[in-house]
């Protein structure tokens, strides 16, 4: 059975902090914490034990939990200051290496944890947890879920739950239910402590039935404590129930952990923070080359004091002017502007900002309003400035927003980008990040200004000082300056200097073709969603009443509790698997019931009517009677794949379902224009092809070359002829998953 090892990462940070002695480099800065991560991930390779590893990181703010109880983990006191100085450099480390890390905003890491479980399990995968936390005790189940405590160095499994609180894994979260727990501010029942909660759970397993038969349910005390904390129990239990549907889908394959040293990469970094044992570790097997470094600048050659700029403010138009008048056709200029929001179809320009080399950066403010706010450029001079600008050789950043703003909102013509650090960093690299933050940590260890720093949650850019935005703004052009040598740089160094081509001839000219796509759209008729919606919800209704005739009861059937509940306890049917949030009611689990009972069959049939009702049809009909016209905007990310395919958001028009007679009818909401019409267009196995006239290889050759379906033909060798047609999906898979380097292992 393979593994998948998941890490509860701020969890296993904390730990590693306190169980290490306080260590520090030569300059003073800590790195007991980074220590222990870096002895960690060297572990994991020595050992090989785990074939897949996943990172589960908190996020900044409150979650659904703070929603239910307000004074959830009000009493934690802050983290120690050398502990908060070496996580973000932690988590870059995380990311440099290439590992996944998983997080959503309004959830903790114990909800990704458990829902990379849910679906890690599903797919047969032994699930390894290294944390500490006693929250994922409910997680534990022998042979399939364990947790290990990396600092101690042990497994928790269920009879360790058992010795440790005298209660079943699977009891877990109505014990703390009634326990509590200090530490998060979750109150429990109030009286009651581990070893009353443990003989109550033992005996009712759930509040539930602890209420039902409270006037037997221990001494007078206990009842009494139980009956004035009844609503704090059932709180509580919200509070500590993990959740699993942090996301709605999950590729663990994309998890995989490599038999390789990830060390390697960090040298440099090891080097600055004086890590010799670190240090040591990652050089192991560099002869091999199992880690293709990247061109990093030494931190030595540049060190803080020396990466710098001066930031000015061009608030007249005669200061502007002086600027703009030096400028000339082979000017190399970083550009960039600041907005009141990120849809270019509504957003305002606040100022602008650019960089004509690497000691200073100009910001000019336009659109700034707060009580007090200095002299700023007008409109009118600071769009001549920007068309003068726009003469020059253009950089920047994303370069794709700044033009799509200045078309949308000022109807200008932007030129062919000269540079674009996002879609260079892409070139180089697709499966990295590109961000300018991270960009400017990896090429020179700079530490860029936070925007959530600048502007207060529920303001926009023009609330900010102008002083503070002349910096902020600065920073980003003058960063995207230094960026572009630094990248061009290491292009060169790593025989990558045809891709500057690439750039120049495929991607500046394609950012163009996109911000045009972007602009006009696509038409939806309403109508028809209106049609579809009503069909649905009319449907719905009927099997909903269909779903409680056969089932005998009413219940609701978008709860896999309660379904679970009805299918395998009120109905009685087999193969139900629990859980501890009740039985597993996902899809698979349902296929392998079909003819079990003839309520499932409605179920499903629910399940696809409501996800197109509610993923699809309701969404884009809402998103298209904004417009007048009726048309829905989306954003194409360039540099959104590591295939080189784009990507698109807001919405996702490229996941509109097409195999089902459902999805195919949202699909003919989309329609063109009165005199028009929509051509779909698409290669026929390009990938392959091109496969083929690279390697020419005879088999390919020949098979292309008789017109021959190159997935059935390796259907047929994988299946036989008689499920050849059935499973071609399968061989399309392996076809391509083996041309992207999936290799045999995974194949398999």
């Amino acid at each position: 059975m393979k593994t998948i090892t998941i890490i509860d990462t701020f969890g296993f940070f904390f730990r590693s902090y306190f169980a290490l002695p306080p260590l520090r480099n030569s300059e003073g800065f800590p790195t007991g914490l980074l220590t222990g991560f870096a002895n960690l991930v060297d572990s994991l390779h020595r050992e090989h034990r785990t074939d897949y590893l996943v990172f589960a990181l908190d996020t900044k703010g409150k979650t659904f939990r703070n929603d239910i109880y307000p004074e959830y983990k009000a009493n934690r006191d802050p983290a120690p200051e050398d502990l908060v100085k070496q996580l973000p450099i932690a988590i870059e480390w995380i990311e440099q290496m290439g590992f996944a890390n998983l997080s959503r905003e309004g959830y903790e890491a114990d909800d990704v944890i458990t829902t990379v479980t849910k679906f890690a399990k599903a797919q047969g995968l032994k699930v390894r947890i290294i944390s500490h936390d006693k929250d994922l005790y409910q997680m534990i189940e022998d042979g399939k879920v364990e947790m290990y405590d990396w600092v101690k160095g042990g497994i928790v499994n269920e009879q360790s739950c058992i010795d440790k609180f005298a209660v079943h894994p699977r009891d877990f979260i109505n014990f703390q239910a009634i326990l509590g727990d200090s530490s998060d501010n979750v109150p429990g029942v109030k009286g009651i402590g581990k070893v009353g909660a443990s003989k109550l759970i033992n005996i009712y397993h759930t509040l539930e039935a602890i209420y039902e038969d409270i006037e037997n349910c221990g001494t007078p005390r206990i009842q009494k404590l139980l009956l004035e904390s009844k609503e704090l129990a059932f709180m509580s239990r919200d509070l500590v129930t993990m959740r699993t549907d942090v996301f709605a889908d999950m590729d663990v394959e994309s998890f995989v952990f490599e038999d390789k040293n990830y060390l390697s990469c960090l040298l440099d970094e090891f080097e600055q923070y004086e890590m010799k044992q670190a240090l040591r570790r990652a050089k192991v097997g560099m002869e091999g080359l199992d880690c293709e470094r990247e061109y990093v600048p030494s931190v030595k050659a540049i060190s803080k004091s020396t990466l710098s700029f001066e930031a000015i403010t061009l608030d007249s138009k005669e200061k502007l002017a002086s600027i703009i008048s030096t400028l000339h056709k082979d000017t190399l200029v970083a550009f960039d502007t600041e907005t009141t929001g990120l849809d270019t179809k509504v957003a305002q320009m606040v100022g602008f900002s650019f960089c004509l080399d690497k000691t200073k950066a100009y910001y000019v403010p336009i659109g700034h309003h707060y009580l007090g706010v200095e002299a700023q450029v007008s409109l009118e001079d600071a769009l001549k400035a920007i068309k003068v600008l726009m003469h020059c050789q253009v950089i920047g950043q994303n370069l794709k927003f700044d033009f799509s703003l200045l078309v949308n909102q000022y109807g200008l013509t932007p030129p062919l980008p000269y540079g674009d650090t996002m879609i260079l960093a892409w070139l180089s690299n697709p499966s990295r990040k590109v961000g300018l933050d991270t960009l400017a940590q990896q090429y020179f260890k700079y530490k860029m200004k936070p925007f959530k720093e600048m502007v207060k949650k529920g303001d926009d850019f023009s609330t900010v000082a102008i002083t503070d935005a002349t910096f902020y703004a600065g920073e980003d052009a003058w960063m995207t300056f230094m960026l572009y040598g630094a990248i061009k740089k290491h292009m060169d160094l790593s025989s990558l200097s045809h891709l500057l081509k690439e750039a120049k001839e495929v991607e500046y000219p394609f950012m163009q073709v996109l911000l045009r796509m972007e602009r006009l759209g696509i038409k939806i008729d309403p109508s028809k969603l209106i049609t579809l919606q009503k069909t649905l919800s009319e449907d719905l209704l009927v099997l909903t009443q269909e779903i409680y005739t056969l089932s005998g009861r009413e219940f609701n059937i978008k709860s896999p509790k309660q379904l679970g509940e009805v299918l395998f306890g009120h109905l009685g049917l087999k193969g139900g698997k629990k859980t501890k949030t009740g039985y597993s009611t996902n899809e698979s689990v349902l296929q392998t019931l079909t003819d079990a009972h003839e309520v499932i069959p409605k179920i499903l049939e629910y399940r696809s009517f409501q996800k197109i009702l509610s993923t699809y049809v309701e969404p884009l009909l809402k998103l298209s009677k904004v417009d007048k016209d009726s048309r829905i905007y989306t954003h194409f990310g360039q540099t959104g794949t590591a295939t080189g395919r784009l990507s698109s958001r807001d919405p996702n028009l490229q996941n509109i379902p097409v195999r089902s007679a459902l999805g195919r009818s949202v699909r003919e909401a989309f329609i063109a224009k009165e005199g028009y019409v929509l051509v779909s267009i698409d290669y026929s196995q390009i990938e392959l092809r091109l496969l083929a006239h690279f390697s020419q290889d005879e088999a390919l050759l020949d098979a292309f070359n008789q017109h021959i379906d190159i997935h059935l033909a390796t259907s047929t060798i994988l299946f036989g002829e008689e499920d050849a047609q059935a499973k071609r999906s399968f061989a399309k898979s392996i076809n391509f998953g083996l041309l992207y380097g999936m290799g045999a292992k995974k194949a398999l």
